[in-house]
């Protein structure tokens, strides 16, 4: 019998919690877990742990499958990372950072950064090839106007999925860097202005008191 440590963290923004039921697969190079449920409410921030026994060792850990189903009404879930401790002490981490949203499965790679010739295993290589062909179908592009650049296919960015989206945080936040430069163009006389300007000195006294430093801290995501 192998026992794996499992540690499923949920993340902390408004509405990243669920009341959908989630379970979990381990797949490792010799095998893997039956499907282990994770839990049914799970709430933002929560860290919920428990333990997946197996038959045999599974090898080292390469993905881990989220499963993803609803009782009665739809609700998205925004996993931020699993970790898993194997039955020698290795520590596995999986960075997800992903919404699931409907009936649904989602792999996750373990988290070392590995290049297309480091994949040894079939089910490695499969899963570059699905996510790959996943990714061209979400982001298609269509021609705007002759001698235009292109752009994505869609015709709202709620036409993307809410991975693909502006997070509200960091919407919230481009619109207070947006509110902040206002407020000191009009406080520095920019925006009011009738007169032209008597020279290039007085442009750079006006434009550097937004110090670039400081907007580019507030937009930094949380």
């Amino acid at each position: 019998m192998a026992v794996y440590k499992v540690k499923v963290l949920t993340g902390d923004m408004a509405g990243s919690g669920t009341n959908n039921c989630i379970s979990i697969t381990l797949v490792g190079s010799s095998g893997e877990s039956d499907r282990t449920n994770v839990y049914c409410m799970l709430l933002p921030g929560m860290e919920r742990s428990l333990t997946v026994r197996c038959r045999q060792n599974l090898g080292p850990l390469v993905l881990i499958r989220l499963h993803k189903w609803r009782l009665f009404l739809e609700d998205a879930w925004y996993c931020k990372d699993v970790r898993v401790t194997g039955p020698d002490g290795t520590l596995y981490r999986f960075p997800c950072y992903q919404w699931l949203e409907g009936v649904t499965t989602l792999e996750v790679r373990e988290g070392s950064a590995k290049k297309v010739t480091d994949d040894e295993l079939e089910i490695l290589k499969e899963h570059r090839r699905l996510e790959l062909k996943a990714r061209q179908e979400s982001f298609q592009w269509k021609t705007y106007a002759e001698g235009w650049p292109r752009c994505l296919n869609v015709d709202s960015v709620f036409d993307l999925d809410s991975n693909s989206q502006f997070s509200c945080i960091r919407a919230t936040n481009f619109g207070g860097v947006l509110v902040f430069q206002g407020a000191s163009q009009f406080l520095s006389g920019f925006l009011l202005r009738q007169s032209s300007w008597k020279s290039l000195d007085e442009m750079r006294s006006i434009f550097s008191r937004i110090k670039g430093r400081e907007i580019g801290e507030n937009l930094l995501c949380p």
